[in-house]
């Protein structure tokens, strides 16, 4: 069914009032603002019972920890521009009222003689019978329509009811409907800032272990660093202690070498004297120096494979594969871990000399 609106006289009049009624229209109930008005921080307006109505259904813990009349505090959003509203604990009763929106209201009821709406709907004429007005409701065809389209036009079969009784039926459905949608809104949106809080203490937690994770293994390569620094040290005294006996050895046979060499440059020298009486008062005692010379007895030389170093040969192969065990263990504080990389670098911390082995080639013989 086809309409026409048949403002005539009345149109620039009609378009000022329906424009200035649709800015008087709470988006909750749909319909005028019924005092006291509310004015949110986001400069929207809302009916402070519809305003109470949306706050209870976003915070259901409010309502039984106080009355209708005093509030604990909470927060909802908007349903014009989902802008959060956080309010004290005086709840929507601290809201400021909006008395500019009432006082209009105030004005518009004055120069309004009829109901909500009576004027578009007195000009909705039906289009097949231009002088009828549209005044019920085709609950066949669900279409309004006017009473000649009942008893003569194409809904003389059909089933009808009274105009404002569906449209006070469909608009209660519609108010209901949307602010469900709204309370429905606003627990997604706690659903959401709950997982975007979920997200942030995983990202605090996951910070925290890894700071952790990189403090214990610092513990352990200090431990490793600590333990190296000590065999480096032993080896480095068993080093300076054969070498210290092999350059004596070599200080000493060097002495002796050169001693036997300035004898066997003065025994040339003798023998080369052509007087015989003059060699032989030098002879005696020159045989005698090189015959001592030659039972001189020079300490022993180091004995064979003295010059090894393997026995400071450090296995680490079973320690590597230790080390590649190392996994997270789900339930273990971090003090008890801590207490084992302690006790673990108690334990490595052991002498050098308590591990180095004994053998032949040992140190003790010189």
């Amino acid at each position: 069914m086809n309409f026409t609106v048949g403002f005539k006289p009345l149109l620039g009049d009609a378009h000022s009032m329906d424009n200035l009624e649709k800015q008087l229209i709470c988006p909750i109930c749909l319909e005028m603002f019924s005092k006291p008005v509310v004015i949110l921080p986001c400069q929207h307006n809302l009916c402070r019972k519809c305003a109470n109505d949306v706050f209870q259904a976003s915070n259901p813990l409010w309502q039984s920890r106080g009355s209708t009349t005093v509030s604990s505090g909470g927060r909802f959003r908007c349903p014009s521009c989902r802008h959060e509203v956080v309010l004290d604990r005086h709840g929507v009763y601290g809201l400021q009222r909006n008395l500019l929106v009432e006082n209009i209201i105030d004005i518009y009821k004055q120069e309004s003689s009829r109901p909500l709406h009576s004027k578009a709907e007195q000009h909705l004429m039906c289009e097949e019978h231009e002088e009828e007005k549209i005044n019920i409701y085709c609950l066949s065809c669900e279409v309004p329509t006017c009473s000649l389209c009942k008893v003569f036009g194409a809904h003389k079969d059909c089933e009808v009811a009274p105009l404002p009784t569906i449209y006070k039926r469909q608009k209660s459905e519609l108010s209901d409907g949307i602010a469900m949608l709204v309370a429905g809104n606003d627990r997604v949106q706690a659903v959401i800032t709950q997982m975007e809080e979920v997200c942030q203490t995983i990202e605090d937690n996951s910070r925290r272990q890894k700071q952790l994770l990189n403090q214990r293994f610092e513990a352990l390569c200090s431990v490793l660093e600590e333990r190296k620094a000590e065999l480096l040290q032993a080896l480095a005294r068993e080093q300076e202690e054969k070498l210290l006996r092999v350059r004596g050895l070599i200080r000493q046979y060097g002495d002796h070498l050169e001693a036997s060499s300035k004898l066997v440059e003065s025994a040339i020298q003798s023998m080369e004297e052509p007087q015989m009486a003059l060699y032989l008062q030098q002879a005696k005692e020159l045989i005698n120096k090189v015959g001592a010379m030659s039972k001189v007895e020079l300490a022993g030389r180091p004995e064979p494979g003295y010059e090894s170093m393997e026995q400071f040969t450090v296995s680490v192969e079973h320690v590597a594969e230790m080390l590649r065990t190392i996994d997270f263990q789900p339930g273990a504080s971090g003090e008890d871990e801590d207490e084992e990389v302690a006790l673990d670098g108690d334990e490595g911390g052991a002498g050098p000399e308590e591990e180095r082995p004994e053998g032949p080639e040992g140190t003790g013989g010189h």
